[in-house]
């Protein structure tokens, strides 16, 4: 079991946490819909109430942050805990790309829909060096069936979206290869962690024949009794997944000849990000206690296209 220090509890299920130069971690909490400031003695703050069910969370070119929010997420108390249950709940809401400005707290709507459909339930995002983003579209689970989701792409300034990959099995965590050109996507129910080859921003790589979703390489398997959530890359080219379940993070090379579970107690460890000095600070967020949790990694981080 990994040796780690609390660094903030009482949480909502946590998420989408992101290190800030000034020694901050941002996180959302799920079942509160909001964002949350948590200053390095553990204080936390709310900088905007978002609605919905807020997922993955990245820092734009702007300054601001970009969160995935799914609509909302049915969860049950046992025991004093809440449960994450997979059926949407009744009152759930179709999934958007929101803006937060950290410095006011306002919120904007930037995307509800993508080539003419309502966004399911997007879940995590990624920025390139262009200014774009990647994002997952989820999609939302029901008693006796469930959406098939998809890898989408957007500018942060809301003049494009559209669908790139398609149709996935629960994409969940993504993230970009340090020069740009690999991108990486985890599908939850399959437990798979797939490559794409990027040819230009919001374009893989792929003949004329092939569907985009054929052109992606499975890197990897959570194995069972894990399911894959959100991701970080290191800079040694690592993809490291956070997996529910048997909680822990999935540390794979990034051609996938070798991997590695570190074990975690949480059974919905969710998330991981790099921060600190050298980047060698992994901060990891537990959803099931509502805490965030740190612990030091044995490489720096690779750092993100826009950081504040």
């Amino acid at each position: 079991m990994i040796h780690y220090r609390e660094i903030a509890s009482g949480l909502q299920v946590p998420e989408g946490p992101i290190a800030l130069a000034d020694g901050r971690v941002l996180v959302v909490e799920i079942l509160a819909g909001c964002l949350t400031s948590i200053d390095p003695d553990g204080s936390k703050r709310r900088i905007a109430e978002v609605g919905g069910g807020p997922n993955g969370a990245a820092i734009g070119p702007d300054g601001c942050c970009y969160l995935c929010n799914n609509g909302g997420s049915a969860w049950i108390d046992r025991d004093g805990v809440r449960m994450p249950i997979a059926e949407a709940p009744p009152d759930a809401q179709s999934g958007s790309i929101q803006r937060v400005d950290l410095d006011s707290g306002r919120v904007d709507v930037l995307y509800t829909a993508v080539d003419g459909h309502a966004l399911r339930a997007p879940n995590d995002l990624v920025f390139d060096s262009h200014g774009g983003f990647w994002f997952t579209d989820y999609g939302k689970v029901y008693e006796r069936s469930r959406d098939r989701g998809a890898v989408c792409y957007a500018r942060a300034d809301g003049s494009r979206i559209e669908e790139v990959i398609a149709p996935l099995d629960s994409p969940n965590g993504i993230g970009l290869s340090a020069d740009g050109a690999s991108l990486y996507v985890a599908e939850t129910y399959t437990g798979q962690i797939l490559h794409f080859p990027i040819e230009s921003p919001g374009r893989i790589r792929r003949t004329a024949d092939t569907p985009a979703a054929a052109a992606g390489m499975v890197i990897g398997r959570a194995g069972a009794s894990r399911y894959p959530d959100s991701m970080a890359i290191d800079s040694a080219g690592y993809v490291c997944v956070a997996t529910a379940g048997l909680g822990g993070i999935l540390v794979l090379a990034p051609d996938g000849s070798s991997s590695e579970q570190l074990a975690l107690p949480d059974p919905l460890t969710s998330n991981i990000c790099f921060g600190g000095p050298g980047l060698r600070t992994a901060y990891v967020t537990f959803g099931l206690s509502g805490r965030v949790v740190a612990f030091e990694w044995p490489r720096p981080g690779l750092p993100l296209e826009f950081s504040r």
